[in-house]
Parts: structure tokens; C-alpha cells; sequence
């Protein structure tokens, strides 16, 4: 199951903010997308999410042109979003049976794929809690739940860190790893560089709305001449400009 981006151009409206991108993520990998504030990493995300309507270019999901197919598109994927999401009027519990009902599966089967993740970011306790009496972490943890207990081909996850604790981050990093490993593919954008270098297979660094470098640390060594840099090494150099010995 294999994510593709052909030649993507666009924005808001008559602005395009994203210019000519193509990349690929495929199964058992994890591709960072990098970039600084502005550099467009979430207008692509909302573009491959089909929010928002390219001016030209074409995105896949295992064939399925999201021209031609939204709904079989989406249903290949998932997506959690930098900040979290959630209904008041509804409780955990309740978040979790309407997430099942958008992909089809049954109250059984989701609540017997979200209980362990519940009780991994220990809210297996809250199943009746609505979210108005939660913090924004536990809120994004609702939100963690309930894209993993989907178990789509292809994960999309925006700035997954923010106001997360310890816990939350390493369970958050654990579980990237383990559907990884189980063959899906995970599109993440984030800003900790050193946790992308990590646990990412891949980068597509963006700079100004256009694609500046792609590949593993090793091939952006090489690409930029810094033999024994860090990715933060190679990021500087290629947004900023900076020369490195």
C-alpha cells in the first residue's frame, strides 16, 4: 500500500503555497516531513487529506486516485492533527463508536482494538468522561486512539508531540513502530528533529513551498556534502544556507 504524490501544486484559492512536489511513502517506513513554519508541510498534508482542491498534480493511495475515489481514499488512511478534535457532547466512549462507524467497523471490534491502547496512555478509566474535563494532552491521546484503532494502510500525523507528556511521547513513538513493522506507511511532520532522525526511515525536507532534499540520513549526507552531520545539521544547511566543514 503504497502513498503517491505526483507533482503537486497548490494552496489556498488563486495562491498556490506548494510548488511541483512529488514523493512516495511506502509500507514498513516512516518518512519524516520536514520543513520551518511556512514551508508548507501542512498545506501538502491537507492536499493528500483532500481538504483543500490542487491546482495541478496527483495523489494515490495503492492506485486509488483520490480524483476519482475519495471515499475508497480515505478509508486507507488516518490522521491525527496537531491540535486535538473533539465534541463535548460526546464521551471518549462515544468518540471511539463514531470513529468506527466512519470506517465501517463494528462497536465490538473497535472497543476490543482501543482498550489496549487505552490502557497504554492509562485512560482506560475515562471511557465515560466527556472531553470538556480533559487537558489538551489527554485530549490528544483520545485522538491517538482513535486513529490507531482504525488500522489503516497509511498514517497521517501532524506535529503528533505537542502536549503530550513523557508517557504519551514514547507510547505515541512505540506505536508508529509497531504498524511500521506490521506494514503500513507513516507520514509525520514534526519539528523535533532529533526524534525524526530516530525513528524515521526517510525525510522530504520542504523549504518556501518546494521540495529541497529527500531520502535517509545517509543520502542527505551525501547530498550535502556533510559526511557525519545531524539531521538538524542538514536542515540548517539546506533552509538557511549555512556552510558546514
Amino acid at each position: 500500500m503504497t502513498i503517491k504524490v505526483n507533482n503537486l501544486t497548490g494552496g489556498y484559492g488563486k495562491k498556490a503555497v506548494i510548488h511541483d512536489i512529488s514523493f512516495e511513502c511506502k509500507p514498513n517506513e516512516v518518512v519524516g516531513l520536514i520543513g520551518l513554519n511556512g514551508a508548507g508541510k501542512s498545506t501538502t498534508i491537507k492536499h493528500l487529506l483532500g481538504l483543500l482542491t490542487p491546482q495541478q498534480g496527483e495523489m494515490s493511495i495503492n492506485d486509488v486516485d483520490i480524483k476519482e475515489d475519495i471515499e475508497s481514499y480515505r478509508r486507507n488512511l488516518t490522521y491525527i492533527p496537531e491540535s486535538p478534535v473533539l465534541y463535548d457532547e460526546l464521551t471518549l466512549e462515544e468518540h471511539i463508536y463514531m470513529t468506527a462507524m466512519a470506517y465501517g467497523i463494528d462497536k465490538k471490534t473497535a472497543l476490543e482494538r482501543a482498550m489496549p491502547l487505552l490502557k497504554r496512555l492509562r485512560l482506560d478509566n475515562e471511557l465515560k468522561v466527556f472531553p470538556i474535563h480533559f487537558s489538551k494532552g489527554m485530549k490528544q491521546k483520545v485522538m491517538i486512539v482513535c486513529a490507531f484503532l482504525v488500522e489503516p494502510a497509511q498514517y497521517i500525523i501532524d506535529e503528533p508531540f505537542l502536549g503530550l507528556d513523557p508517557l504519551g511521547i514514547q507510547t505515541m513513538l512505540d506505536l508508529i513502530v509497531e504498524r511500521r513493522n506490521n506494514g503500513a506507511s507513516v507520514l509525520m511532520s514534526t519539528h523535533i528533529l532529533a526524534t525524526a532522525e530516530r525513528y524515521c526511515d526517510r525525510f522530504i525536507i520542504l523549504d518556501k513551498g518546494k521540495l529541497v532534499a529527500m531520502g535517509n540520513l545517509d543520502e542527505l549526507r551525501m547530498k550535502t556534502g556533510l559526511e557525519s552531520a545531524t539531521l538538524d545539521d542538514i536542515y540548517i544547511h539546506l533552509t538557511q544556507g549555512e556552510q558546514y566543514e
